[in-house]
């Protein structure tokens, strides 16, 4: 035995309210359940509506639930983040205060030291590109500071600094030799 369809609504306030409607498939849809109002079978409605037996169904139910407004489609919610609140507290505050040495084992922290520190206080798995993409939204980006070669002569950055090499650019000199017209 089929659905009833809500009793609050007719063919003409279902016809009215996809007329109204901006979205094409709620409008689809409300047409189809237009047709059973009207009395035609739930396979002559899945016949306009372009869907199969079990779709009108499904229309039905969300139609009854939530009249023309249930017939909207809606994004999906996905996949809850990994990480809440108190772990992105936790990240914070170590971020803020550094790594020790003696006890993490490192001097700067990375990535993965981070995930470590997750996995170990709160049991939660994190991938490095997660991690990095909850970092940057926390505010921090990933820098580090350049390496300094252990031969650097510091008379040869003064040298630099003060533009004691020559302009890369220079102007030539007219050749003598070339004929202008």
């Amino acid at each position: 035995m089929p659905i009833a369809l809500r009793t609050d609504f007719d063919a003409v306030a279902v016809r009215s309210a996809a007329r109204k409607s901006k979205d094409g498939a709620q409008a689809r849809r409300l047409l189809a359940l237009a047709a059973i109002y009207e009395g035609s079978s739930r396979t002559e409605a899945a016949r306009l509506g372009s869907v199969t037996v079990q779709i009108v169904r499904d229309w039905v139910v969300k139609f009854n639930a939530s009249g023309p407004e249930g017939l909207i489609d809606r994004k999906a919610p996905g996949k809850p983040p990994l990480l809440n609140a108190t772990h992105r507290a936790a990240l914070v505050e170590a971020i803020e205060r550094g790594p020790i040495p003696a006890a993490h084992g490192v001097v700067r922290w990375r990535i993965v030291d981070l995930a470590q520190m997750l996995w170990d206080d709160f049991s939660v798995s994190v991938s490095k590109p997660t991690l990095s993409r909850e970092l940057r939204a926390l505010g921090y980006r990933k820098l580090s500071a350049r390496p300094k070669h252990h031969a650097q002569d510091p008379e040869a950055i003064e040298a630099f600094k003060k533009g004691a090499l020559p302009p890369s650019w220079t102007r030539s000199k007219p050749d003598s030799r070339v004929a202008h017209r």
